[in-house]
């Protein structure tokens, strides 16, 4: 989402993905037909999330600081068009002289068991990276603010409901703080930085080690 890992996925021509967030927020182009390569492109890529950065670093106060995926002109057409629709953002002073960053992300469908947490690290994590980036513009202190996360669809498969039975017992026996771990918690930020170093090593490191 925020580095663009797996843009190189995008192949439809050949059965592949269609699209990923990454690609849609930060190269978004409408096209008639997202099956075809040849397809014609009208209109330029757009990098939303610079827009984004640009808008609340000129005026914190806009309330336009938003990204959008949905293509009308592709999407209803698809197999698998984007859950993620709409990304939001706003700046609030702080009583320190600085800033918060909070976001709003609207979802028309979602898969709480096996895509819901990680949607929302992703999320989470491009927010605080639009706060660094407006913080450096601005020359002042940008934290991250609330995230709000919207979704018109929030559903668990059939084919799950054993698995989720088992976790909602673990959730019964343990207090929340005892299953959860900040991103700043160093066992976390050990992965992900080792994540991070294969993934620059190997782009397909991370599908290989699903497989």
């Amino acid at each position: 989402m925020v580095d663009g890992i797996h843009d190189h996925w995008i192949d439809p021509a050949a059965g592949k993905w269609t699209y990923t967030y990454h690609e849609r927020v930060f190269a978004y182009s409408p096209v008639e037909d997202i099956r075809n390569p040849k397809a014609k492109k009208p209109f330029k890529k757009v990098n939303q999330i610079q827009y984004i950065i640009d808008s609340l670093s000129k005026v914190a106060h806009t309330r336009r600081a938003q990204a959008i995926t949905w293509m009308p002109t592709a999407d209803p057409a698809t197999d698998d068009p984007p859950c993620l629709q709409r990304i939001w953002c706003r700046l609030v002073a702080d009583d320190a002289g600085g800033y918060v960053l909070n976001m709003n992300t609207h979802w028309r469908s979602r898969d709480l068991y096996k895509a819901w947490f990680m949607n929302v690290y992703a999320l989470t994590d491009l927010q605080r990276t639009i706060a660094g980036k407006i913080s450096e513009k601005i020359n002042k202190p940008v934290a991250v603010g609330r995230y709000v996360d919207i979704s018109d669809s929030l559903h668990i498969y059939g084919s799950y409901f054993k698995d989720v039975v088992r976790e909602i017992e673990k959730m019964r026996q343990s207090p929340f703080t005892g299953r959860a771990w900040e991103s700043t918690h160093p066992a976390f930020m050990m992965m992900t930085d080792d994540a991070r170093e294969k993934l620059a090593k190997d782009p397909d490191w991370f599908a290989k080690a699903r497989e």
